[in-house]
């Protein structure tokens, strides 16, 4: 029996700017580095600008996944009849639960950068988390995708 397909798969990559951001880091390593000599120069600026795209790429090579009986955000597994109803949430919304309106007990898998989020309550009275808070540029597709798992493991 073949698995299902993954209804939904998302990454969330840094934006475009902190690409050049890095470059910039490369740049400021170049300038400490340039009175010892072009070479050091260079190894500044390349040693610099690839350990600041390298974080820059962990940090933005987190996934949303839900896959079979469990959504996967991040490092966190949580199977679907965990989880209760999904709330889509818009800019301002999004900006609000993630500020004052945030519970200290929420799954938070934040991107700033991400103005889109949804919130997902959870339903497992063993569960100290009330909700998870995704950060996500298409909220409306993966709460489908939630509803169509939760559905499906009914």
């Amino acid at each position: 029996m073949q698995p299902p397909a993954t209804p939904y798969e998302e990454r969330l990559t840094a934006p475009r700017t902190w690409w050049f951001v890095s470059f910039l880091v490369g740049v400021s390593f170049a300038l400490i580095l340039l009175p010892f000599g072009t070479l050091p120069l260079l190894g500044g600026l390349v040693g610099g600008t690839a350990v600041a795209a390298v974080a820059a790429s962990s940090y933005g090579s987190v996934r949303i996944r839900v896959v079979g009986d469990a959504l996967i955000a991040g490092e966190a597994k949580i199977p679907v009849a965990a989880l209760g109803e999904a709330e889509v949430l818009d800019q301002e919304e999004a900006r609000a639960w993630r500020t004052y309106k945030a519970d200290v007990r929420a799954f938070l898998l934040l991107r700033a950068y991400i103005p889109t989020a949804l919130k997902v309550q959870v339903t497992d009275p063993d569960d100290p988390t009330p909700y998870l808070y995704l950060s996500t540029r298409e909220p409306e597709r993966l709460a489908q995708a939630l509803r169509t798992a939760r559905e499906a493991t009914a």
